[in-house]
């Protein structure tokens, strides 16, 4: 089986599909037939929707909270970097200064 090229949706287009399945009362199978979808992408659409919508049990992350949590793992990352280079500097000067 030839591995698909990754495509990108937007956030109208995968909320109208996920539409499609829970109002049309058609199946996940048959919608990702007729979009030339993944099951498994249309399938993860629709679960995150329904966390998103508040559906889902507690313990998963909505979207936003997905985007911000990604977001503070960038600000650690880029601060603990910042640390080190200061660590490294404040050793550097108090060595020359002896």
């Amino acid at each position: 089986m030839a591995k698909r090229k990754r495509r990108s949706f937007t956030s109208e287009f995968k909320a109208d599909t996920v539409r499609l399945v829970r109002e049309g009362g058609r199946t996940i199978t048959a919608v990702a037939r007729d979009l030339d979808l993944t099951e498994t992408a249309l399938r993860d659409w629709v679960r995150q929707a329904a966390v998103d919508s508040g559906q889902n049990p507690s313990g998963s992350l909505t979207t936003a909270e997905r985007a911000e949590l990604a977001q503070l793992r960038r600000d650690v990352r880029r601060l603990e970097m910042e640390r080190e280079i200061l660590k490294k500097a404040t050793a550097f000067f108090a060595k020359e200064s002896k």
